[in-house]
Parts: structure tokens; sequence; C-alpha cells
């Protein structure tokens, strides 16, 4: 069956046009006078854009004690403006035919819009203007808090396995932001008001500290052009702060929790380490985690899947999860979720020694040859997306990488060979500098 994958996906790859296969995408970056830095990638096979405005901050930049108040302005930005009422850019988004949304990462946060290409001028126009003059009351800011509040009880208060994510993430950020969940902690959400956000507002959302990117059916010269006349009059905040981040102090000691919730119907292991992320310059540490997450656990023909799942039947599913996209240090995360028959305790000697066995035994070199097929498969078909291609480079210049990086990322991973996923998975895979979660019902903690 491997084989027979192998050869499907190559053929489809051998079929693919010369350019797709290149990977290369039609960049130009230039940088307004301003200090807004500007990307365009031409796709002109559909006559629309993908028009995205990406701010240098997230929920990581947030003041002590103020956590929550990157997601809550990104919310507050589809209020009143100068020139628009409350709602009324969305509802023009929607007019044009078009789409729009935003949201809010640890590193960053972004908005964006797909529209026709000829609206590419409204839409800049709108998004410039509410860059410097969002207008907030303090009823708009209170039903806004309620509102997120109650999206953190639905999403979060209400589910066992999002409370329990909290709760490793803390575990595993002594020192750092990522500790914090994006949306805040209920608490301090509760204490967010309006001059908070105008606050953060006021520093963080200046052309200096953004990134426009738009993807589709446009030209250099014609983003230049709209750019500088609606951006270009926007004046640099001069009092931007240094981008000043903590960091994790080495981890010698293993740690450990358990999460019980009698809501829990299905228990299971998480597992996670420090790992680095991808540095400009130097990806290649990066690209060795990409591909040992799906050696490890990225499907049914993984290593931890046919040890756990298939040859023991310890485990009805299991994973490996590793993004490097980040500004600082992120974690690689395993799973595993054990059988109707299997203590959590069980599950946990079993992947101990599934890890133990797969650094003993090496890497398969069809599998990696496989895996390393299927990644460049996947980058060429995200190619269609102008969506995709936006998000690609914005979440790499926003979290420390250059259009370069971002274009040499696929050769990279091509290039990686098994001595250099060993040498990652041994430098990371470390009893001492694990976290181990167990998330379990309240009976069986009981017992």
């Amino acid at each position: 069956m491997i084989r027979w994958l192998m050869s499907l996906i190559v053929a489809v790859s051998l079929a693919l046009p010369a350019w797709a296969q290149g990977l290369h995408d039609a960049v130009t970056t230039f940088t307004l006078d301003n200090g807004m830095q500007v990307v365009v990638v031409e796709d002109h096979r559909a006559p629309a854009v993908q028009h995205m405005v990406w701010y240098n901050v997230g929920s990581a930049d947030e003041p002590p004690g103020k956590s929550g108040i990157a997601h809550f302005l990104e919310h507050l930005m589809f209020k009143a403006t100068e020139t628009m009422e409350s709602g009324e850019f969305s509802q023009v988004v929607a007019a044009q035919g078009g789409r729009d949304n935003a949201f809010t990462s640890y590193d960053y946060t972004a908005y964006f819009q797909r529209v026709a290409a000829d609206r590419l001028g409204l839409m800049m126009e709108m998004e410039a203007d509410r860059m410097v003059n969002l207008r907030l009351t303090e009823q708009e800011v209170e039903t806004e808090r309620n509102v997120i509040i109650e999206e953190r009880n639905s999403r979060v208060e209400n589910n066992p396995r999002a409370l329990f994510g909290e709760q490793m993430n803390a575990v595993q950020y002594y020192n750092h932001g990522y500790g914090i969940p994006i949306i805040g902690w209920k608490h301090e959400i509760e204490k967010l008001g309006r001059q908070d956000a105008l606050d953060f507002y006021e520093t963080f959302y200046a052309p200096n500290n953004a990134t426009l990117i738009v993807s589709g059916d446009v030209t250099p010269e014609e983003v230049r052009e709209l750019a500088e006349s609606h951006y270009g009059p926007i004046p640099a905040n001069p009092d931007l702060p240094p981008r000043l981040r903590t960091s994790e102090p080495p981890q010698t000691a293993a740690r450990r929790l358990s999460f019980a919730d009698p809501r829990v119907a299905q228990p299971y292991v998480a597992r996670s380490y420090l790992a680095p992320a991808r540095d400009s310059g130097a990806q290649e540490k990066a690209a060795a985690l990409t591909i040992l997450a799906e050696l490890l656990g990225g499907g049914t023909t993984s290593h931890l899947a046919e040890e756990l799942q298939f040859d023991n039947e310890i485990a009805v599913y299991s994973g490996a999860f590793y993004d490097g996209t980040a500004l600082d240090e992120t974690t690689f995360d395993i799973i595993v979720v054990p059988g109707a028959e299997v203590s959590l305790e069980d599950a946990e000697a079993a992947l101990d020694a599934a890890l133990a066995g797969f650094l003993d035994e090496g890497i398969d070199p069809e599998d990696l040859d496989r895996i390393k097929m299927q990644l460049r498969a996947s980058q060429i078909y995200g190619q269609d997306s102008a969506d995709g291609i936006a998000n690609r480079y914005g979440r790499g210049l926003t979290t420390g990488l250059t259009v370069a990086d971002v274009q040499a990322w696929p050769d990279i991973l091509q290039a990686t060979t098994e001595q250099d996923i060993i040498e990652a998975a041994r430098a990371i895979l470390r009893p001492e500098a694990s976290v181990t979660g167990w998330l379990m019902s309240a009976e069986e903690a009981s017992q």
C-alpha cells in the first residue's frame, strides 16, 4: 500500500506543470516612506485579490494583567470610525460580493478581505481608515467584552480539552507569554476597558508596525500606487516600543499535571517539549522537526500509529504536531488516546517505549521519501489558494522570517537528511525537558 501511494504521489507530481514544481511565487516587496512593508504576490488566474494587513503584535505582547486585549481589540476594530458606522465595514465588503474577517495569534493580528480585483482600492481605503480613526464608546466596549466572555465560556470553559490545553501551556511556559491563552484569562478579560483597548491600539496599530500583503490578480505597480495613496499619508508611530520578549529558563526536570473533569468522555495522554522555531537564515532544525512530526505521528503509516495502534493495540489514536512558524520557542507535541481497557499509565509507558524505539531503529528511507513527496505535493497544491499564499507570507514575516526564507522553505525540507532528523529528535525528546499531562474523567481520578 505504501509503495502504491508513493507511486501515485510521484505520478501526480510529474504531471504538474514545471512552474508549479518550482514553487516560485511571483513576489515583489517594497516599503512605504512611513515604514509599512508591502508584499505583492501576483496570480492572474482569477480576477480576485486577497488584501491583508498584518500587525506585528499578538497576545504574547500584551501588558501584564491585560491578557486578551489583543483579541479584544481585534473585535473592536469592526466598530465605528470617523467615516463608517459600527458594523458598516463588513457590510460594505459583503455588498461588494466579498468576505472579510480577522484573527489573533500569539505573535500577530491580521485583517483580511477577499474581493474582486477592481475593489482593491476600496478595501485599502477602509482598512487605512480604521488603522487611525477607530472610535469606541463605553457601551460598545462593554457589549463586546460580554461577547468575548461568552466566546470563552462556549469554547473554553465548557470544553475540558480546551481547559486542559490551557493548563498544559501554562506549565510549559513559566516565563513567556505563550503560556497565557490568546483569548485571555477570564478574570482579566472581565476588567478590560475602553482605555485599555485605545492604549493598545494607539501604541501598536501603526504603518511602521504593519505588513500589507496583496495576493491575486494585481501588478506591483498597481498595488504601490494604491498603497501610497491610502496608507502612505498615515504617519509612523515614533514611539513604537521595541518588541521585547522574555525567554524560558532551561528546563531540567520533567513536569506533570493531571486534569480531571466529569465531562471528559475520552481520556488521553498529552506530551510537549520546547522546540526551536524557524529562524531567519537557519531553518534547518525546524525543517527536521517538521518531518519528524510526520514520521512519528503524521497518520496511519507513522511510527506511533504502527507501534501503538496496530502492532500492540494500545491506542485508538496517536499523533505528533509541530509548527515552527513562531517568533520564539514553540513546542513539539504528542497525543495518545488509549483504548477502552488501557490505563493512562500504560499508554504513557507505551509512548515512552515507542519513542525510544524510534531513536534506536532510525528512519526507513522509504518513509522519509514518501513524506518529502507528500510535503512537496501539498506545497504545490497550496499555490492554488490566494488566501493560503498570503497567509504563508504573513505568518512568516510577522515571526521574524524574510520573503527569501519563506521561498527557501520547500527546498530546505527536501534537503533534510535522516541524520538531521535523528539529531533533532535526540535534542528535544528528552524526559527531563518534557511536560506530560493526563486528561481524565472525575471517576478515573478518584481510582
